[in-house]
C-alpha cells in the first residue's frame, strides 16, 4: 500500500477534533453521556452495521459498542478504546486551551489527545478512509467505555456479559508509539496495578507543636511506615512480593534486552533530577512490581505559621505489577508487612486491582503486526513484551486473545499533565500502519 492513507489523514486530520472538546473527566463524571453519545452517532455516520450504548452496569459512563462488516469477514479485530480522561489541571501550566485541539508546530494539544481520545480519531479517520473506497478489509468491532482513569472497575463485567457480540480473532489496544529513543515499538501486553490508600490517626485533636517532646504526629507515623516498605534503591521491602513474578522464556529475555532505552534521555525529557537506579531497567518496566506514594495530605499547609501536631494523615499509593500477579493477593502482603513492621495503626483501603497480561511472542497476528511495523516504520522497531503501565486486562483475558498496543503517541507527549500533545506526522503514521495492517490481515 503506497502513503495514500497517509495523505488522506493529513488532509482530514482535524474532521473529529470535536471529540477533544468534550470535557469527559470520569474523575468528576463530567460529560460523560454526552461523549459516548457522540461516538456512537460518528460510528453510526461512518457505516457502522451495529451501534450500541450499554449501560448494564450504569448509566453514568456508557460503553459505546460498534461493529463494521469487512471484505474478508473471516477475520475480525476488536479495538480497545476510551473516551474518559484525566483533569486538566493545573490549568495555569497549560499553553493551549486543554478542551480543544490545537495545532501548532506539528503538534496537536489538547487533553486526551494522546491517551486516548487522538488514538480513537486516527481509528476513525481510518474508518473514513475505507468507507469513501471499497469498505474495510476485515471485519472491525469497537469497544469505547468511559471510565478507564479511575479503574474501569466494570469493563470486566460487560466483557463477560457481552463475550458473544465482543468475540474476535485478535485485539488492537490502546497505546504504543515512539519511545524515547523515538523508535517505533509495538506493545504486547500490560503490567498489572493496586492502587490503595494509607491513613493514621494518632490523637483525638490536633496539638500544639511544643508537645513534640512527647506526642507523636500523624504525619511522621504514616511517613516511616511508608518508608519500611521500600528502600532508597526502590527495591520493595515487602516479604514474598517478588515470588510470584512472571518467569520470563529464554525468548522473553532476550526480547526485554533488545528493548532500547536511554535514562539520560528519560531524565531530560521529564526534568527528572533523581533516580533510584542508574542503569537501563529494561527488565524492570516490563516485568518487575514498583510501589509509588502517588500523594501524601496531612496538617495546615495554608499561608503563613501554624505550629500543630496534626492528628490525622493520609495517602495514595499504587504498586505497578508483573503481569500474571494477583492483585487482591499483593494487597494482602502489602497489609500484613505493615504490621509486621509495627504499623498496625496504619489502615489500609484497597481503591483497585487490576491484573496484567502478555501477548504470547510467537502468535502468527504478532508476527504480522512486527513484520508490518518493521516495513512501514523501518528495522529499529522494537516489540515490547508488555507497557510499563496497567488497564483493564480482565477484558483481554475474558476474550483470549492476541492483543497489542499500537498508536501514536511519543515518550513527549505528556501524558495526564499539562500541554498533552502528539506529533501530526506520528498520528498520520498511524493510520497508515494500521491501514497496513489490516490489509495484511485481510489477505
Amino acid at each position: 500500500m503506497t502513503d495514500e492513507l497517509k495523505q488522506y489523514a493529513y488532509e482530514h486530520r482535524h474532521d473529529f477534533d470535536r471529540l477533544v472538546e468534550f470535557k469527559s473527566v470520569s474523575a468528576k463524571k463530567s460529560e460523560l453521556p454526552e461523549t459516548a453519545a457522540w461516538i456512537a452517532d460518528t460510528f453510526r455516520d461512518l457505516g457502522a452495521q451495529e451501534v450500541e450504548k450499554w449501560t448494564d452496569f450504569g448509566e453514568d459512563n456508557p460503553v459505546v459498542f460498534a461493529s463494521f462488516k469487512g471484505q474478508n469477514q473471516d477475520k475480525t479485530i476488536l479495538f480497545y478504546n476510551h473516551y474518559d480522561v484525566q483533569p486538566a489541571e493545573p490549568f495555569d501550566e497549560w499553553k493551549t486551551e486543554p478542551f480543544k485541539v490545537t495545532e501548532k508546530d506539528g503538534f496537536f494539544y489538547g487533553r486526551g489527545i494522546s491517551d486516548d481520545k487522538g488514538e480513537l480519531m486516527y481509528r476513525l479517520t481510518l474508518l473514513k478512509y475505507y468507507r469513501e473506497h471499497g469498505g474495510l478489509p476485515v471485519n472491525v468491532k469497537f469497544f469505547v467505555e468511559g471510565e478507564e482513569e479511575v479503574g474501569s472497575l466494570r469493563t470486566p463485567k460487560y466483557a463477560e456479559k457481552h463475550s458473544e457480540q465482543l468475540s474476535c480473532d485478535a485485539c488492537v489496544w490502546e497505546g504504543g508509539g515512539y519511545n524515547n529513543m523515538d523508535h517505533y515499538q509495538v506493545v504486547g501486553g500490560l503490567r498489572g496495578i493496586i492502587s490503595f490508600d494509607v491513613e493514621v490517626t494518632t490523637a483525638d485533636v490536633d496539638m500544639h507543636s511544643s508537645l513534640a517532646s512527647y506526642a507523636e504526629s500523624a504525619p511522621w507515623r504514616l511517613v516511616k511506615g511508608l518508608s519500611s516498605l521500600r528502600d532508597t534503591n526502590g527495591h520493595i521491602l515487602i516479604d514474598g512480593f517478588y515470588d510470584t513474578v512472571d518467569k520470563m522464556s529464554p525468548e522473553e529475555e532476550k526480547l526485554a534486552e533488545e528493548q532500547d532505552f536511554n535514562l539520560e534521555n528519560a531524565k531530560k525529557a521529564a526534568g527528572l533530577r533523581h533516580t533510584v537506579n542508574d542503569y537501563n531497567p529494561l527488565k524492570e518496566l516490563v516485568n518487575m512490581p514498583t510501589i509509588s506514594i502517588n500523594g501524601l495530605s496531612a496538617g495546615y499547609q495554608g499561608t503563613g505559621v501554624k505550629t500543630v501536631i496534626p492528628r490525622h494523615a493520609s495517602a495514595k499509593l499504587d504498586c505497578r505489577l508483573s503481569p500474571h500477579q494477583d492483585p487482591e493477593k499483593m494487597m494482602q502482603l502489602v497489609r500484613e508487612q505493615l504490621v509486621k513492621n509495627g504499623f498496625p495503626d496504619l489502615e489500609v483501603h484497597m481503591n483497585l486491582g487490576e491484573p496484567g497480561y502478555r501477548a504470547d511472542v510467537n502468535d502468527e497476528f504478532v508476527k504480522l503486526a512486527m513484520d508490518e511495523a518493521k516495513k512501514y516504520y523501518g528495522p529499529e522497531t522494537k516489540y515490547v513484551l508488555n507497557a510499563a503501565g496497567g488497564g483493564p486486562a480482565d477484558m483481554v483475558n475474558t476474550l483470549g486473545v492476541p492483543t497489542l498496543s499500537i498508536g501514536c503517541g511519543y515518550a513527549g507527549a505528556k501524558v495526564h499533565g499539562p500541554n498533552e500533545n502528539i506529533r501530526v506526522k506520528d498520528y498520520t503514521d498511524a493510520v497508515q500502519y494500521l491501514g497496513n495492517l489490516l490489509n495484511a490481515y485481510g489477505k
